[in-house]
């Protein structure tokens, strides 16, 4: 039986974690639920999973949560604030730690998991983006393993060599697949226009605000190319987005005889939950079966750079000195928030990533601490320009 950690249980990731756990508790146990807010969600998951442990941002909330925990007969702990999630994430009880914190709020726990030598499931797309060779250097040193649970990257993972050593030996390269959004096929010119509710109406997925809008935008194809290149080794030339409307194939590998080699399924997160759950085994997942003659037909485009000018940052980053990846994620975090609150326009969000990856002083940025600072500038610098781009 192994032990999990799930960071981020009430957001759409967690709560799917915990939907395939459901499905074999011979084999899993929760030592630990995570959440920044959601109290009535947490509890409701402490009275079905019985953790040891339960973590909220804030602490009144969690003595509020303990009270009731108590009233119910949970035997359940709570504690607060950002270091108790570095400790449920490097308990030495834990096995697994899915990742799945919205935000560079989860980076200091995922680098705990790491450098305590866990399985880190990780959903958390920021840890890479913001701090790739920090995180790959303390799995390194913890002795720990890295999983990547975005349905593209766990698809690139399927599709590759058991043997890693063969994965520069044999790849020419990889393609990561992109749905498109909800604005695929609309009149770039009309983007200025987009309000919060149409660009949260993703076709295929199911997930959170900002994910959401990062869909829109292909923001998060983007952090994902960075991810790519973190997990895989490979160079910006080595990583290829293709638009793939029915979100069927989740990624591919090309490899240098001719050979592709994709991954499949329906647009289901618990396909990559389980497979991280139980690598390199299989276990069922609760996801529907894919039945390719009722699809039909399978469609790919290349990205429009009018329409998904951000895409293209993404790989400008990449050429940059270290740090320039967590300026690109610091000031998406802003711009998409103010999108949101509707204090910006839809195109704004790109404009001001643009503006800030373009200014951005970041050669000595080697610790956790310089990454911190620049995240935290680069954070007030995006506010001004939110401001001076206000509707």
């Amino acid at each position: 039986m192994k032990t999990i950690t799930v960071l981020g249980s009430t957001g759409s990731i967690g709560t799917n974690t915990l939907s395939v756990l459901a499905l074999h508790p011979e084999r899993f146990r929760v030592f630990a639920l995570a959440a920044h807010s959601n109290a009535d969600k947490l509890l409701a998951q402490c009275l079905a999973f019985h953790p040891v442990y339960a973590v909220l941002g804030d602490a009144p909330a969690a003595r509020d949560l303990q009270q009731r925990l108590r009233a119910a007969g949970c035997a359940t702990e709570v504690l607060s604030g950002p270091r108790a999630l570095e400790d449920v994430a490097s308990a030495p009880e834990v096995d697994l730690v899915m990742a799945a914190i919205v935000g560079a709020a989860g980076l200091a726990a995922s680098l705990a998991a790491a450098r305590s030598g866990k399985r880190l499931l990780l959903a958390n797309k920021e840890s890479l983006v913001v701090a790739g060779d920090l995180l790959l250097t303390a799995l390194e040193q913890g002795g720990g393993d890295l999983i990547p649970i975005d349905s593209e990257h766990s698809a690139i993972l399927q599709s590759l060599p058991a043997d890693r050593s063969r994965w520069q030996a044999d790849v020419r390269n990889i393609v990561l697949t992109a749905s498109g959004g909800p604005f695929r096929q609309r009149d770039p010119q009309s983007l200025h226009a987009v309000t919060p509710q149409e660009a949260c109406a993703h076709p295929n997925w199911s997930m959170g605000a900002k994910i959401s809008v990062d869909s829109a935008t292909m923001m998060n194809k983007a952090l994902e190319v960075i991810e790519a290149h973190y997990l895989f080794g490979m160079r910006p030339e080595q990583i290829e987005v293709l638009i793939h409307p029915q979100s069927i194939v989740h990624s591919m590998v090309n490899y240098l005889d001719g050979s592709v080699l994709a991954q499949l399924g329906q647009p289901d997160m618990r396909t990559p939950i389980a497979y991280g759950l139980s690598y390199p085994e299989r276990i069922a997942s609760g996801a529907p079966w894919l039945d390719l003659a009722r699809i039909g037909r399978l469609d790919f485009e290349q990205p429009d750079a009018q329409r998904f000018p951000g895409l293209a940052l993404a790989f400008d980053a990449l050429r940059m000195p270290v740090g320039a990846c967590a300026v690109l994620n610091a000031s998406n975090e802003v711009a998409v928030d103010a999108f949101l609150r509707q204090r910006i326009r839809f195109t704004d969000i790109h404009r001001i990533n643009a503006d800030l990856l373009a200014s951005a002083e970041c050669a000595q940025c080697d610790s956790l601490d310089a990454l911190a600072e620049l995240d935290t500038q680069t954070r007030l610098q995006a506010q001004q320009r939110v401001v001076q781009l206000s509707v």
